[in-house]
C-alpha cells in the first residue's frame, strides 16, 4: 500500500546537523500521520517524532527544541532536521506511516546516522 525509504543519513561530528528525508509512494501521503523512530546499538526501539494529518507535532523529550519534524505532502516527503547532535543520536533512524487513529502500519528500511564525539 505504501512504500517508505530514508536518506539522508550519514557521519556527522557531535553539535553538527543532519536532515533525515522519507520518501512514499501513493497519491495519499497527505492521509497518513508520519513518525520516525530510531533503535541504537544493545536498545529497543524507540519513538523520536510524529507529525498528524493536520501538522500537530511531538517529540520525544530527548530531542526536544533540537529536532525538528516537517512534511511536505506536494512532495509526498517528511523531514527530519536534527541539529545540536549528540554522540546519543547515534542509531538507526526509521520513518513510519500510520493510517488509522494510532500505530504506524507502514515503514522504511531505515538510514545510519553516526554521531562522533
Amino acid at each position: 500500500q505504501v512504500q517508505l525509504v530514508e536518506s539522508g543519513g550519514g557521519l556527522v561530528q557531535a553539535g553538527g546537523s543532519l536532515r533525515l528525508s522519507c520518501a512514499a509512494s501513493g497519491r495519499t501521503f497527505s492521509n497518513y500521520r508520519m513518525g520516525w523512530f530510531r533503535r541504537a546499538p544493545g536498545k529497543e526501539r524507540e519513538f523520536v517524532a510524529a507529525i498528524s494529518r493536520s501538522d500537530n507535532t511531538g517529540y520525544t523529550d530527548s530531542v526536544k527544541g533540537r529536532f525538528t519534524i516537517s512534511r511536505d505532502n506536494a512532495k509526498n516527503t517528511v523531514y527530519l532536521q536534527m541539529n545540536s547532535l549528540k554522540p546519543e543520536d547515534t542509531a538507526v533512524y526509521y520513518c513510519a506511516a500510520g493510517s488509522g487513529i494510532s500505530g504506524y502500519d507502514y515503514w522504511g528500511q531505515g538510514t545510519q546516522v553516526t554521531v562522533s564525539s
